[in-house]
């Protein structure tokens, strides 16, 4: 063989070559829900410290294969990152912010004022004033630090209760209903370039819903920056909410506002006196009955929690010209904070992955409903 056959030889296997592996890269990005949902919102999950320092190799590997969204899970909140008046732990947030950084993630900021894993010392504060000044340097001090570098902050948390008046936190009853447009202020000061949500849970249900519009038209009518509601998503397999999820969506965004899932995950087991949302001070006792799935989940379970992925999915889709960000509460089943809530020690399956880090039947039904939707 001359040498310009060998030559051609040669370079047709390198082309056969980049064609086969660019085949498998490809397969392999088609089972990713970032690409599958690229054109419609952003895809994210929450991370742990165990993620944040990338301790598992499997769990990295499947969060930036699958999603462009990250939500500190704790480290963010008041009670670790300002234990003390005078001191911020800010190891962890600048290991988070890193991570976003490097993997070119939206990065989200959560959160800046919440009544609850407030810092031991805040119990203590006895004078509006001295709250006030809390809340003031808190703000400045975090957000401060990570301006320019955090996409968006859930500014403040969980501020209504179910019926859609404000929640009486030692912030309400310390200085009146202001704190939210105040914190909101500070917040569109200190970082200008951040979009500001209010975060809650329940908020597509009727009367928190009407509660959280009330809230939002007061901010926007006082001038106060918001762009966009987080509606947490901690719901059950065992109830259909889909037409207040619709209407919730519609709603809110008629407000010219982004509305963004920022918790999302299905409990999978029974709840204890069919409670709803997400107060994390609930608890109850363990019992047998509770925990029915301990070793593994039942195809039928497996079966409805898909369906109710693929249901929801359905209406993010019919809406994804409103929706900025689906964020899952959880890398997979064993990072999440339902195996402990509102009963400790059970076993909950409410992610779209496994134990092992494999897609479950839930995370296959929304890659392939994105499939059908596009062909």
């Amino acid at each position: 063989m001359d040498n310009q056959r060998i030559k051609k030889t040669i370079f047709k296997g390198l082309i056969i070559s980049f064609l086969v592996s660019n085949m498998v890269l490809g397969q392999k990005n088609s089972h990713s829900l970032k690409i599958a949902f690229h054109d419609d919102f952003l895809i994210g999950t929450a991370l742990g410290v165990e993620h944040i320092y990338e301790k598992d190799a499997k769990a990295n590997e499947l969060i930036k294969q699958e999603f462009n969204a990250i939500t500190p899970e704790n480290i963010m909140k008041s009670q670790i990152i300002h234990p003390e008046f005078n001191q911020y732990n800010f190891a962890e947030a600048d290991k988070f912010v890193e991570f976003g950084q490097k993997n070119k993630m939206y990065i989200v900021g959560h959160t800046l004022v919440w009544h609850s894993q407030l810092p031991a010392f805040v119990s203590k504060i006895n004078s509006a004033d001295s709250l006030r000044l809390f809340m003031t340097e808190h703000i400045k001090s975090v957000a401060g630090r990570y301006a320019g570098k955090i996409n968006s902050w859930d500014v403040v948390n969980e501020a209504l209760n179910d019926d859609g008046t404000l929640r009486k936190s030692v912030f309400l009853n310390k200085f009146g209903e202001n704190y939210i447009k105040e914190a909101f202020d500070l917040a569109a000061k200190t970082d200008p370039k951040a979009e500001l949500y209010y975060n809650d849970y329940n908020i597509e249900q009727p009367a928190k819903r009407k509660g959280a519009i009330e809230l939002i038209k007061k901010l926007q009518a006082s001038g106060t920056k918001i762009n966009g509601v987080g509606i947490q998503g901690h719901w059950s397999i065992n109830s259909e909410n889909l037409k207040d999820i619709e209407d919730a969506i519609i709603e809110f965004s008629q407000l010219g506002i982004k509305v963004a899932f920022t918790e999302l995950d299905y409990t999978v087991l029974p709840n204890p006196w069919d409670l709803k949302g997400a107060d994390v001070n609930q608890r109850f006792e363990e019992n047998p009955k509770m925990n029915p799935y301990k070793d593994s989940l039942p195809d039928s379970v497996q079966n409805k929690l898909a369906n109710r992925y693929e249901n929801l999915f359905k209406i993010f889709l019919k809406h994804k010209d409103k929706i900025s960000r689906v964020t899952f509460w959880g890398v997979n089943d064993s990072h999440s904070w339902l195996n402990g809530w509102p009963i400790k020690n059970r076993t909950n399956y409410p992610l779209l992955f496994d134990r092992t880090f494999e897609g479950k039947k839930a995370y296959h039904s929304l890659i392939n409903l994105k499939k059908t939707t596009t062909n």
